[in-house]
Parts: C-alpha cells; sequence; structure tokens
C-alpha cells in the first residue's frame, strides 16, 4: 500500500519526509495502458512521471498547503508536456503528452530539452482562490547556472527549493513500473524555529544557506541511498541504512484513507453528462457512423464507452444534475 513518511532529526535543524507509491502508481499507469488509442507510456516517460509523483507528493506534504499543487515539465523535445496534480488529501493524477518516438534509453535532455528550452512549473492553486487571485507559480529552468543541462529531476526541483523558499534540499527520487519512490531532506528555516531562534542575525543567515554541518552530514548520507534500495527496500530498512546513528523523530505515517492514493475527477456519471449535453441529434448522429461512442480522459486516460443502449437511457434517465461542459478533466 502506498505510504507517506514524515520525520525530524531530534535537536537538529532538519526534516525529513518518505514516500512509497505502489498500488496507486500501478493504477496511474494501469489506466494509461488500457487506453486504445495511446496505449502505455514509453519506458523513459513512465519513470518521469513517477519520479515527479513522489517529488509532488513530497512538496505537497512538506509546504501543508490547503490547494492543489501542480508540477509540470515541458520543452522541445518528443514530450511536449508531463504534469502531476497532488491535492491537499494526497490524492494524485498524471500524464504526459509525447509526440514522437522516445529512445528506451533517453535522458531528461533527450525528452524535454533537446536546445534548452525545457522548464520546470510548480503552481499552487488554493482551493479557496478569491476571485481576480491569480494562482503562485514558480518557473527554473532544465539547465544550471554554467547552462549544462540537468539531467537528474531532484537537481531541479532542490534548485527551485533553494530559490523559492531559500532552503536547503536534498531530493532522492526514482520510479518503475512497479514503484515511485522519493526521499525529501530539507533544513529547517533559520526563524519560527525553537531550536534556531535567535541563533543567527541577518547577515549570518544569508551566509549560513548550505552550510550547516548537521544538514550537511544528512544531506550527504540521504545522497548515498542508490535507486535499487529506494524502489526495493521499505521506509524502516531505509531509514535505518542511512541514519541509524542519528537522533529520529517519526510521525504517525499516512496510509489508505489519509495517505497518497491515485484520484482522478473523471467518471463515467461526468462524462455521460457531457455527451448528453450534446442533444439527442447530435448523438444519433454518432452512433450513425460508428458502433460505440467512446471518450477518454486526457489527463489519466480512463476510456469510457457508451453503446447506443447507453446513449438512449442518458436521455430517459432522471435529471440528477446539471450538464458539464464538453471537456473531461
Amino acid at each position: 500500500m502506498s505510504e507517506l513518511h514524515k520525520f525530524l532529526f531530534e535537536g537538529l535543524p532538519v526534516r525529513g519526509v518518505i514516500v512509497r507509491l505502489t498500488d496507486a502508481w500501478q493504477e496511474s499507469l494501469q489506466r494509461r495502458a488500457a487506453n486504445t488509442e495511446t496505449g502505455p507510456y514509453p519506458e523513459p516517460v513512465s519513470e518521469l512521471l513517477g519520479q515527479m509523483s513522489a517529488a509532488a507528493i513530497l512538496m505537497q506534504a512538506n509546504i501543508k498547503f490547503n490547494g492543489a499543487l501542480v508540477l509540470q515539465v515541458f520543452g522541445d523535445g518528443p514530450v511536449k508536456l508531463s504534469v502531476v496534480e497532488v491535492q491537499p488529501d494526497f490524492g494524485f493524477r498524471a500524464t504526459a503528452t509525447v509526440q514522437g518516438e522516445v529512445a528506451p534509453d533517453a535522458l531528461l535532455s533527450q525528452m524535454v530539452n533537446q536546445n534548452n528550452e525545457g522548464r520546470c512549473a510548480i503552481t499552487l492553486d488554493p482551493l479557496e482562490r478569491l476571485p481576480g487571485h491569480q494562482p503562485y507559480q514558480g518557473v527554473v529552468p532544465l539547465f544550471d547556472d554554467r547552462k549544462e543541462k540537468i539531467e537528474n529531476l531532484s537537481e531541479v526541483l532542490e534548485h527551485y527549493m533553494l530559490q523559492s523558499e531559500q532552503l536547503d534540499t536534498t531530493l532522492v527520487l526514482a520510479a518503475n513500473s512497479k514503484v515511485a519512490a522519493g526521499l525529501l531532506i530539507q533544513r529547517l528555516p533559520l526563524e519560527g524555529e525553537g531550536n534556531l531562534a535567535g541563533r543567527y542575525d541577518a547577515v549570518e543567515r544569508e551566509s549560513a544557506l548550505g552550510k550547516d554541518e548537521d544538514y550537511n552530514r544528512i544531506s550527504i548520507l540521504s545522497k548515498s541511498l542508490k535507486p535499487e534500495e529506494l524502489l526495493g527496500l521499505d521506509v524502516d530498512s531505509i531509514l535505518h541504512r542511512l541514519f541509524w546513528e542519528e537522533p529520529l523523530l517519526r510521525f504517525e505515517p499516512l496510509v489508505g484513507e489519509t495517505g497518497p492514493r491515485f484520484h482522478c475527477s473523471c467518471s463515467r456519471e461526468r462524462v455521460g453528462r457531457m455527451i448528453k449535453s450534446l442533444g439527442t441529434a447530435e448523438v444519433e448522429s454518432i452512433l450513425a457512423e460508428r458502433e460505440s461512442i467512446e471518450v477518454g480522459c486526457e489527463f489519466c486516460g480512463q476510456q469510457y464507452h457508451f453503446d447506443p443502449v447507453d446513449a438512449a437511457g442518458l436521455f430517459t434517465q432522471a435529471e440528477s444534475s446539471p450538464p458539464t461542459g464538453p471537456a473531461v478533466h
């Protein structure tokens, strides 16, 4: 079962989060693979989406944001756009738009950053956004300060966290067809934390970024975690393997209904309302040309089939809710 674990290093200015997506990640891939129009993602694309899913859940857990966190990677390669959306309750969904061939061993730059035009965007969209207020969005390039292409999503997001929150962050991400997992380690803010309050003045706060010995030690330990270990070991084994000498304070893990899980807002009922909104004449015209109406969710890939009997039933059943627009989300 998918799970999310938060922990602190007692007496030290460092916190951590670890996530393992198993059933939830497999469901996301299975929906896409079952789509007869698109088929499964190429392996490098599914690995990228898995890493993005783990990273987005880690960030959502870390900031405690009451709204959707949307992580996007887009650029000039065959993968035009990849998106992961995570709700405050850790329900997530993921999708990618692929136009062209993706080599079995394609790197991040080959998929989305062939000419250094790739970008990574993080959007925070509050659930109770006031009219006229736009969601917050931060964007970083997929290259470093020397314009060299970055091949690891974790490095891109570490750069984003340092820019946006001015907090040193270490990320380890890995994904395959069965598991998507991630570990986030972050140095706590220099203000507002009991074990740090009053420790630095304004000048020292700036110079302290990236120089905390405790954080640096824990970061080095975290970076020693191999992808196969992150994917193959359980959470207890990972934390013991990395931090057996560190004073860990662990919180109750989030699993099941409180933990990360696949969730897409599409449904057969919503699709049915969309088809009904077309009107009887249009639906009959479509069915005159084909055996059934087939609609696929552009986000998760789930396909919904309506044969003539299903379609006729849409116009004979009692209204339960007003029709929606023509798009499925």
